[in-house]
This record gives C-alpha cells, structure tokens and sequence, in this order.
C-alpha cells in the first residue's frame, strides 16, 4: 500500500489525530498549536497530505482516520517484510533473532498466535 512512509514530523501529528479522533479541525489546529507549536497553516497542510495519502479525512470540518493507529503500522509492517524480505515472515524472523535473542514472553506470545492461527 502506498504511502505507508511518515516522516517524524507527520507521524507525531498523526499520533495526536488517532488521539482525539474524531476531532473538529479548530480544535485540532489549538492541539498542534499547544504540542507542537504549529501555526494553523501548518497544520491544515500536514492534514492535507496525509488525507492525500488516505490515512485521514475531513469532511465537513471534522477529522477521523480512514486508516486506524492499527491498521496503519500493520500495513506498513507488511510492507516492510514485503520489501526487505521477500514476503517472508521466516527470513524476517530468522534476521531479527540473529541479533537479539527473543525473550521467553516474546517466544510464549508468538507461539499463542501460531496455535490461534492454527485453530482457524
């Protein structure tokens, strides 16, 4: 899916927006305003481009996201794999663990997908 990139500046906003969603856009200009110390040009042109990208909306002042906190980062994860590795979930694996070893949490919470999957 294209433009699953966010550059920092645009990731922080879209944290605020999944924050306080759905929000009217004054009240999201106040917000950028108090935390990020943006004009409101700024915000309403940050608010563009990612509603151009199709993770937000603003229909009739009010902002909501198309795509949520979630569905984002999962899209943009398999993205990732799909890029760096093929696809493979494994090859990814298997780069990950080979420098940072997996707790026993970790192998217990992977493990507790792979029997749900298996389940159906």
């Amino acid at each position: 899916m294209p433009g699953m990139e966010l550059g920092a500046v645009q990731a922080q906003f879209a944290e605020i927006v999944w924050e306080h969603e759905p929000v009217a856009s004054g009240e999201l200009v106040k917000i950028c305003e108090k935390e990020l110390h943006w004009k409101k040009p700024t915000t309403y042109t940050v608010l563009r481009k990612l509603c151009e990208k199709g993770i937000f909306q603003n229909q009739d002042g009010i902002v909501t996201s198309v795509l949520s906190r979630e569905a984002f980062y999962s899209a943009k994860g398999e993205q990732f794999v799909e890029e760096n590795f093929d696809g493979s979930l494994p090859a990814f694996i298997a780069a990950f663990t080979a420098r940072r070893a997996l707790s026993q949490a970790e192998v217990d919470e992977i493990q507790k997908m792979i029997d749900t999957f298996r389940e159906g």
